[in-house]
């Protein structure tokens, strides 16, 4: 047997190496992103109305409060005393509607000389979340042009930087309700009204955010249908709700999606798009628009954020099933879109459009059942609106309910998943193995 020697040198670069990994490892730890704007003071160049004031970009309030500008006007600022000179590393703007399409961030440690740390001429709303480097007391947005005819508005401008808050631990189990095909035109004072109770079951599983597959408001998802119905109830649930839009979105006399987009704003297209990403804990999470699946954009968007993500486990979700044994049928328009996934090592899929509850085993995008790579896909199309029958099994189609009416519960792991389907009367209806992230 042959042995290695190490001289001293040798030795001495080997504890070296390791002492710099340790310093760097520290380093990091110690530099984890802190909140620093919320609840600061604000100020502003103008204000549309008392109830816009500068203060409530600054208040936690992604979709009920925010501040606007004065209209027609440029240019118009927005600014917060962070208290005490700081290290910048991100700002992130919520738009409202009203937004800049040229803009600059600034710091300043008196208020009154400004350095630029980020600028832009082509912004296009939703939310920008902006890499930056930079010390100050005092953040700005400085909008030098407008995107529309109104003023300038932020839901939320949020300032981070350098702090010890701590990041979602890895390993931690978390909660999350889902359902599709939701809110017909009806109330509570109608006992034969689902969504009242599919909202029931929401708010007792107290979920950390809430799902929905599409379909969220029947029949042609006006803005004022969603007012008068999905927000009397699962309206409840808007500021932790990750939506996507169904078929029905689509059918809005105003527009493709325009009530949906009204309604939901920048929870709907956090990066002004119908389709995103977010992170939970080891979960990366995919929202998509199944509506524009026959559009090549959308799925570049999507190769391009698999391979971008760090995260062991991935879920997404959409309307339009690839596989159902219900009156629709097989979709054949999202069987790119399970290619993709299946080629990045995907777990979980969710999606509605046929209204019953459906499971299936683990399979390829060829509904080959696959134990080591395959799939997992739930259909959950049974938050509210009328029924639909089974019609033709499925191959690997484990479970199929119809006229059964619930909301998923989903539970998350760092390496594992599973729900439950809660039925209106409380009762559990199904339960699905635990899977492991692959």
């Amino acid at each position: 047997m042959s042995r290695v020697r190490l001289t001293a040198t040798a030795v001495m670069a080997v504890i070296g190496l390791v002492a710099g990994l340790l310093v760097a490892a520290n380093a990091s730890a110690g530099t984890a992103e802190t909140l620093l704007s919320q609840g600061k003071p604000a100020t502003s160049s103008s204000k549309e109305a008392t109830s816009y004031a500068a203060a409530k970009a600054f208040d936690g309030d992604l979709t009920g409060t925010r501040w606007a500008s004065a209209e027609g006007h440029d240019p118009e600022w927005l600014r917060v005393d962070l208290g005490a000179s700081q290290q910048i590393t991100r700002v992130k703007l919520t738009w409202e509607d009203a937004y800049a399409t040229s803009y600059k961030i600034q710091t300043s440690p008196d208020g009154s000389t400004w350095t630029d740390v980020y600028s832009t001429t082509a912004g296009d709303g939703g939310v920008d979340d902006l890499t930056v480097t930079g010390t100050g007391r005092y953040v700005r947005m400085y909008g030098t042009a407008r995107g529309t005819d109104y003023g300038y508005s932020l839901w939320e401008m949020q300032v981070y930087g350098g702090g010890t808050q701590p990041t979602d631990p890895p390993g931690d189990t978390f909660v999350v309700a889902a359902a599709g095909d939701i809110a017909e035109q009806c109330t509570a004072s109608s006992s034969s009204c689902v969504h009242p109770k599919t909202a029931a079951l929401v708010e007792s599983m107290n979920p950390e955010f809430v799902i929905t597959m599409g379909d969220n408001q029947y029949d042609d998802a006006l803005l004022s249908d969603f007012r008068n119905y999905y927000d009397k109830t699962w309206g409840r649930f808007k500021a932790k709700t990750r939506p996507v839009p169904g078929n029905h979105e689509t059918y809005d006399p105003a527009g493709s999606e325009a009530g949906y987009k009204s309604y939901f704003g920048a929870i709907a297209f956090p990066q002004g798009k119908s389709y995103y990403s977010y992170d939970r804990g080891n979960w990366h999470f995919v929202a998509l628009d199944s509506n524009h699946f026959d559009q090549s954009a959308q799925l570049t968007w999507l190769k391009s954020d698999l391979a971008a993500t760090t995260k062991p486990c991935v879920a997404a979700y959409w309307h339009h099933p690839l596989f159902s044994s219900g009156e629709h049928g097989n979709d054949p328009v999202s069987k790119p879109v399970w290619q993709a996934l299946y080629a990045a090592g995907a777990e979980f899929v969710l999606n509605g459009h046929d209204h019953h509850y459906e499971r299936f085993g683990p399979q390829n995008p060829s509904a080959q059942a696959d134990t080591a790579k395959g799939i997992v896909e739930v259909l959950g199309g049974m938050g509210g609106a009328s029924p639909y029958q089974i019609e033709n099994v499925q191959p690997n189609s484990q479970k199929r309910l119809s006229g059964t009416f619930g909301v998923l519960k989903l539970t998350f792991t760092g390496s594992t998943f599973g729900w439950q389907l809660i039925g209106t009367d409380g009762s559990v209806k199904d339960t699905s193995p635990t899977y492991s992230c692959h």
